[in-house]
């Protein structure tokens, strides 16, 4: 009876033992599982995402062409257009391609891109520019020139030292900014300075993650909340050429009878063009409006003779002429998309002036040419003449933020690319992924 017993006993042992061993075995399996299908999700997040990237580089390349045939410089149609890009249902998912929206816009989140040319290129501009950030100290500013290989406002071997003494050691680059992030890199900038509180560099201000499916927007937004990374960029990059797409016309080594091809402009007005650049060379396109007909060789240009370029025949042609022989213009600031932030670091924008230009726009729509900027309240042609160089009327250079999630799970992922998108090629510059 007791071998019975015990008999019973040590089965009865076993089958606890088998038990736990499948349970063990089964929960590792179940593990497995999950593991497996939470990384397929990855995955198809990833691909979602992909989409939602691919998606916007075919509608900003067939923008840039319809611009070109109606010859605009700007419509603004990819900046906010959700029946394009909230929430696209694709296989066992969705897509989303997303932006947060300006002061000027009214703030919280549009489904679309935003503009690479809205922001202050951190390697081309000067440091008198760089001085309008908010927060700028003379330190800091001497600091950004010395590792872009700036001359003006370096400290020499003691920025040397500085760098050198770091854990791990560094130096300054000695020329331009790959990225922005690499601002975190130089003497005395801060994450706080840098960042903001957009954390993730995305715009989207994520503290709470999401609600409803909709990004949190945790309380009033202010532009500091942004930091640099907001509003500098070092991708910004237009062609010269005109909302057409065709070569622009250099007034400065122009003959009379190119001249002449322009709208408006006559065989004397030609001359007379020919017969100023013969005293001085132009410093900007604006200039054509102090063009007159008393201009030449021996005699003084403001001798009394009559302009012969009107502000309006100047708004016919401003977008087809230039003093630049470069075929590009890298960091211009687009006046249609740029915040105030970011215009009042041009020269001769005043915080008011800045505002108007935003007024004008919003009021009046898109500038299409520079000329039209004479109709903004405050701004004069001398005033013009100083910003004229440095900024453009379009966008080639997009910043697309693209969101894919697997709508069983949850699983998301996104990636965040810079693209530029000319008539003629459609190039990636930059290219982030983010797991959530």
């Amino acid at each position: 009876m007791r071998q019975n017993a015990s008999i019973l006993v040590g089965l009865l042992w076993c089958l606890a033992l088998l038990s736990v061993m499948a349970v063990g075995v089964l929960h590792t399996a179940r593990l497995d599982l999950l593991v497996g299908k939470n990384y397929s999700d990855r995955i198809q997040a990833h691909y979602l995402a992909l989409a939602g990237i691919e998606k916007a580089r075919a509608l900003l390349y067939q923008n840039a062409l319809d611009r070109s045939h109606s010859r605009k410089s700007h419509n603004g149609q990819l900046y906010n257009a959700p029946d394009k890009f909230r929430d696209q249902p694709l296989g066992r998912g969705i897509f989303r391609v997303v932006r947060r929206a300006g002061q000027e816009e009214g703030g919280g989140i549009f489904y679309g891109v935003s503009d690479e040319e809205s922001r202050l290129n951190l390697n081309t501009a000067t440091t008198d520019e760089l001085n309008g950030l908010r927060g700028m100290t003379p330190d800091v500013l001497a600091a950004i020139d010395g590792w872009r290989g700036g001359t003006t406002l370096t400290t020499g071997a003691a920025e040397g030292d500085y760098y050198a003494a770091l854990k791990p050691p560094a130096r300054p680059r000695g020329g331009p900014f790959q990225t922005v992030r690499e601002l975190l890199m130089v003497r005395g900038i801060d994450a706080e300075a840098f960042y903001g509180r957009d954390q993730h560099q995305n715009g989207l201000l994520e503290t709470t993650g999401e609600t409803g499916g909709e990004f949190a927007v945790p309380g009033p937004v202010e532009p500091e909340d942004f930091g640099w990374s907001g509003l500098l960029t070092v991708n910004s990059l237009v062609n010269n050429v005109n909302a057409a797409g065709d070569e622009r016309v250099n007034i400065q080594t122009a003959d009379e009878p190119t001249l002449s091809g322009l709208p408006g402009v006559t065989a004397p007005i030609a001359h007379a063009i020919v017969n100023y650049r013969g005293q001085q060379q132009f410093k900007s396109t604006v200039d054509l409006l102090e063009v007159t007909a008393a201009s030449g060789p021996g005699r003084n240009r403001n001798s009394g003779g009559a302009k012969v370029v009107s502000p309006d025949l100047f708004t016919d042609i401003a977008d087809d002429v230039t003093i630049s022989t470069d075929s590009t213009q890298a960091g211009a600031v687009n006046l249609n998309t740029a915040s105030q932030e970011v215009l009042i670091c041009l020269p001769g924008v005043s915080r008011e002036l800045a505002h108007a230009i935003i007024a004008q726009r919003q009021s009046n729509g898109y500038f299409n040419n520079l000329g039209e900027l004479l109709k903004v309240d405050g701004m004069t042609p001398d005033e013009l003449k100083q910003v004229a160089p440095l900024v453009t009327l379009r966008s080639e250079t997009y910043r697309i933020l693209s969101e894919g999630r697997v709508t069983s799970t949850g699983v998301r992922q996104r990636i965040q690319t810079i693209v530029h998108v000319g008539l003629n090629e459609l190039k990636t510059l930059a290219w982030r992924e983010d797991d959530l």
